[in-house]
């Protein structure tokens, strides 16, 4: 009666497998028709999915995205080691039952993912979208925006104060929150849905991997890493909201999330935006041409020179190989997600920024 039982539950199991695999697959069909993915999911069942979850989830003041991640993470040591168990008492039935459940439960994470808000990497480019679509750039021009970027930078940097550059990470949110609200009153490139940003219940461990930031697609939640450099906070904050206005590749995200950094009278977060920026293109114009990249250089201010000393000293003190690991495993993710540059996206910031200035 076991064996038979046993029998009719692998076969159900099987049928389950297969279903959300031909389920994937037309997600995935879906995804290579962009427009229709702008249309029918990122105008249609994204803004849906946000209008729902967002004010439920905002009603709790820590990251429910953070305490799924950490059940996750229990249940998958908790199965390891089941796995394990039968495996030392030679239960193999049982383990090959135990390997379909998993797969089952796999296979539902990357539907959830993807109708949630992965679908959004398939969208067309933001550059598409915006009308930016000329993202090529002269080096002079590159230096000319650099050197402009550098101004403001060292500006607002000065004009900073001792209760700017003091706010605790309430005050920053709540202007990281009003700006991206704002943008997104102003334009329906930038449309969202009660954003909010939360501090992470993991940052002891964002500091270790490396990561300022995060969203969570699952519960369409942006996370902050809140003990990171205080000049770094509200342009991060407005980068993961970006996620929220469905703003998929990470370039993309910082763009979003510089405009609307700069969408504010806030003089921490438009240092910040300006900060981010400078940093971006002064790697872009080393790759470039090195002595223009020495030469401006000079012309970043000490006070911002320091914060950036401050930023690299504060991340090398967490340097070690799980943030190598973690580098690799999002960089995969990336590639496996229509950013074939992966975490190179990151910097690829820079041609939107030029095609916006220009």
């Amino acid at each position: 009666m076991s064996y038979k039982f046993s029998k009719n539950t692998v076969q159900g199991r099987v049928i389950i497998i297969l279903l959300l695999a031909l389920a994937i697959f037309l997600l995935m069909q879906f995804a290579n028709h962009p427009h229709a993915v702008e249309r029918y999911y990122s105008e249609g069942l994204y803004p849906a999915i946000c209008w729902v979850l967002h004010p439920v989830l905002n009603l709790f003041p820590f990251s429910v995205g953070d305490v799924l991640y950490i059940l996750v993470v229990g249940y998958l040591i908790f199965a390891l080691g089941r796995f394990i168990y039968l495996l030392f008492k030679g239960q193999f039935k049982r383990m090959g039952l135990l390997t379909l459940k998993f797969i089952i439960r796999l296979q539902i994470a990357i539907l959830v993912f993807y109708i949630f808000w992965g679908m959004n990497y398939y969208r067309p480019s933001a550059g598409e979208r915006l009308n930016l679509r000329d993202t090529s750039y002269t080096t002079a021009h590159l230096i000319t925006v650099t050197s402009m970027l550098i101004d403001s930078a060292n500006i607002s940097r000065r004009n900073l104060t001792a209760t700017d550059t003091t706010q605790n990470n309430s005050a920053i949110f709540k202007t990281a929150i009003n700006s991206t609200r704002k943008i997104s009153a102003d334009s329906a490139n930038f449309r969202t849905y009660s954003p909010k940003i939360k501090p992470s219940l993991l940052t002891p461990l964002m500091n270790y991997i490396g990561t300022s930031g995060y969203y969570n697609p699952f519960t369409t939640e942006a996370q902050l890493n809140y003990q990171m450099p205080y000049f770094e906070r509200p342009m991060v904050a407005c980068h993961e909201m970006a996620h929220q206005t469905g703003y998929g590749a990470e370039d993309e995200a910082s763009f979003a999330g510089y405009l609307a950094a700069l969408n504010t009278t806030d003089r921490l977060q438009r240092y910040s935006a300006y900060h981010y920026a400078v940093d971006e293109c002064m790697h872009a114009l080393r790759r470039r041409d090195t002595s223009a990249y020495k030469t401006l250089r000079k012309c970043i201010s000490p006070q911002v020179r320091h914060d950036f000393f401050t930023e690299r000293m504060y991340w090398f003190s967490f340097h070690g190989k799980a943030g190598m690991l973690s580098g690799m495993m999002y960089d995969d993710f990336l590639k496996a997600n229509n950013q074939p540059k992966g975490m190179e996206t990151y910097n690829q910031m820079v041609l939107l920024l030029m095609a916006w200035y220009k």
